[in-house]
Formats: structure tokens, C-alpha cells, sequence
């Protein structure tokens, strides 16, 4: 008879033990208590300087920031489709937006925080109308800042192109100096200068080659080009309370001025 009682004691002390622990599981994310953590995938310039700029605003409303650092354009959104980070920022919309609508990735962004202006560098030519006939130029080879880079030289007469918004080198439909057109990784753009008579370089790329893109740019986007960076987040924890915290705080009185004070005009607040 004890054994029966201690054997009834015993499992019910079990079965209390295993209702506290599924009782500490719910205080999750998916549950009654809020996910304080903020994973972010960003690109090391400027991206993660701007995050660094808006983390004391979390900070003060109690969440923990985590900046992971990515060095290409494929594995941010492959990690946030993945759920390893709550957002990403590196990218502008059409970015984005093609690499949705080609992988299928159920991906959406919530606020534009900055712009890039692209610029035409060179290390052998000082001004942009002294580019030879013949002469090489190199841009990034992703359809979106390809195309781009090829409305940037056509902003200013050098060629032509048909219309629509992914352009390529095959749609120039003008190209009066015979320029031949070099389609590159996007990174390596800044290393190969020496050997071509100018490259359409990303400004994140040229500022971590340490150029200033005021200064040594010949010509750069304006700045009411639609290629602001965004927030990207999955389509899932668009509306979380995490990701409208960091939404906010991207685009805080206190960020803008940081772009502003810091960047002096090579990198433009979107908001």
C-alpha cells in the first residue's frame, strides 16, 4: 500500500514539474512576456555606424541590441527569410523588391532611413566630360545597381538606354564614345580603378576604400533618387512591437543628425 502512495506522490510531483516547465516556455517570444532582443543584419558602411547611432534610443526602452555583419547582398536576406535576424539593413527598395519577387521570400520593409547617392570615380580622368573614346568603365554587376549605374551615365550624356527601370548594358541604344561597359561584384569595384578609366561605385564601398565621396566623386546621384536603404523585416513581425520600436528609432531626431553631422552630405537622410 505505501508503494502505491509513494508511487502517486511521485508522479504527480512529475506532473507539476513538467507543467512549471511548460510554464516557463510561454514566457517567450510567443508568449505573455515581450521579446526584448533585437537582431539586426547590417552592412559594415555606414549601415552599422547608423544602427550603433540609434541603439541608446532602444537601450532606454529596455531592449538588447545584437549587430550581425554581413559583407554581401544575398546572405542578409537569406538570414532574415531564416528567422536568424528581425531585420536586415543594407538594401533600397528595388533591391529588395527584385530579390522577393525572385526567390519568393515572404520579406517587406517598414521605414526608409537613408541614401546612397552612387558616384563616378576615377583615378585617371579629373573631370567626367574628359572620358576617351573607348574607354572602360566598370559598375556594379546586381541588375538593380546595375541599372543604375547606367542611368547615372546617362544622366549625364554619355550614353543612352531604353526605357524601363532593370536597364542593361544591352539596352544602350547611343553610345557615341564606344565606352565598353564592365559588369563587376559590386565590393570590388574601388580595387579596380587602376586598371579602367573609372567605375559607378556604391558609396558604402567607396567609404570603406576611404574616399570622400564630396571630394573625389565626379558626378553622383541626386538626391531625390528613389534608392533610399530600408528596414527590412519578414512580413510576419512586420507590426511586432521590437520591429516598430527599431523602425522608430531609425528614424529619430537623433539619427538624422548623426547621418547629417558624420557623412556631411555623401549619405542623405530619407526621412
Amino acid at each position: 500500500m505505501m508503494k502505491k502512495v509513494l508511487a502517486i506522490i511521485l508522479a504527480a510531483g512529475l506532473a507539476l514539474g513538467a507543467a512549471g516547465c511548460g510554464s516557463n516556455k510561454s514566457t517567450g517570444a510567443e508568449g505573455g512576456k515581450e521579446d526584448k532582443t533585437i537582431v539586426i543584419g547590417v552592412s559594415p558602411v555606414p549601415h552599422k555606424a547608423i544602427v550603433e547611432a540609434a541603439v541608446p534610443i532602444l537601450e532606454k526602452e529596455g531592449y538588447k541590441v545584437k549587430i550581425e555583419e554581413f559583407t554581401d547582398y544575398v546572405l542578409p536576406n537569406t538570414a532574415l527569410a531564416d528567422k536568424d535576424l528581425d531585420a536586415n539593413f543594407f538594401q533600397h527598395v528595388p533591391f529588395l523588391n527584385k530579390t522577393v519577387s525572385e526567390k519568393g521570400l515572404k520579406l517587406t520593409y517598414t521605414v526608409k532611413v537613408h541614401l546612397e547617392p552612387l558616384g563616378f570615380y576615377s583615378q585617371k580622368i579629373k573631370n567626367f566630360d574628359d572620358i576617351k573614346s573607348g574607354a572602360e568603365i566598370a559598375i556594379p554587376n546586381d541588375p538593380t545597381n546595375g541599372a543604375r549605374a547606367l542611368r547615372l551615365l546617362e544622366s549625364k550624356g554619355l550614353i543612352k538606354l531604353k526605357e524601363g527601370e532593370l536597364v542593361s548594358k544591352m539596352d544602350i541604344t547611343e553610345n557615341p564614345k564606344n565606352i565598353k561597359i564592365t559588369e563587376l561584384d559590386a565590393p570590388q569595384l574601388p580595387r579596380v580603378l587602376g586598371d579602367v578609366e573609372g567605375a559607378v561605385i556604391n558609396t558604402n564601398f567607396a567609404l570603406e576604400a576611404g574616399m570622400d565621396p564630396i571630394k573625389d566623386a565626379l558626378i553622383m546621384e541626386e538626391k531625390d533618387s528613389p534608392y533610399a536603404n530600408v528596414v527590412a523585416v519578414r512580413e510576419e513581425n512586420k507590426d511586432s512591437e521590437k520591429i516598430k520600436a527599431l523602425s522608430k528609432a531609425l528614424n529619430s531626431p537623433e539619427v538624422k543628425e548623426f547621418i547629417e553631422e558624420n557623412y556631411k552630405g555623401s549619405i542623405l537622410p530619407s526621412f
